[in-house]
């Protein structure tokens, strides 16, 4: 069976920051604080695909996010890659609007104007993505959401409501690389 790729550039990119920084020990300083992200982690998208394809032939694979400065090669890698990209400007307070709506829009016209179910395979751990869950569920389609463990609850309504949970954990170094090293080591004294 195919299968239908959706991805929160975004979600995936924060949450693999995240997974890669607790991996190189670095935790919060307090309870409550902001959990560090490792900014020297990048996402390989051609990787990332391939891993949330499964060996599945791709139907369509779309990749949302939030137009970058001018100068930024992200969406250029994501095409290559193999993604269909959709941006969407940053509200005036820089916040990301549209990513998840633009998402459950493709996802939705993909399976409705397509004859036969596959596998959705929704990247992202959001719960936005629930009205789209039912709509592949109501057309018969079997629902995957992959995503880092920090992104989502175990118990909570979206993994409760797809067929499969896929943690990204574990696949950090299969869609993902450091850049440059980070944190700085210590200096030598």
């Amino acid at each position: 069976m195919d299968c239908l790729i959706l991805v929160d550039n975004s979600n995936i990119y924060i949450e693999g920051q995240k997974c890669s920084a607790f991996r190189k020990g670095m935790t919060p300083n307090n309870p409550g604080d902001r959990h560090p992200v490792d900014i020297s982690w990048r996402i390989d998208f051609a990787r990332l695909l391939t891993q949330l394809a499964d060996g599945r032939p791709i139907r369509e694979a779309f990749l949302v996010g939030s137009r970058p400065p001018p100068n930024d090669e992200v969406w250029r890698l994501a095409e290559r890659g193999g993604f269909k990209v959709i941006t969407h400007e940053r509200d005036a307070a820089n916040k990301e609007k549209a990513v998840d709506t633009e998402l459950v829009a493709q996802g939705t016209l993909v399976i409705a104007t397509t004859p036969s179910p596959a596998v959705l395979v929704i990247a992202s751990g959001d719960r936005d993505f629930l009205p789209l869950v039912n709509v592949a569920h109501q057309r018969g389609w079997t629902v995957e959401m992959a995503a880092f463990a920090s992104a989502f609850t175990f118990h909570g309504q979206m993994a409760m409501s797809v067929d499969k949970v896929r943690p990204l954990d574990g696949s950090l170094d299969l869609i993902g690389h450091s850049a440059f090293q980070w944190p700085e080591p210590p200096p030598r004294g």
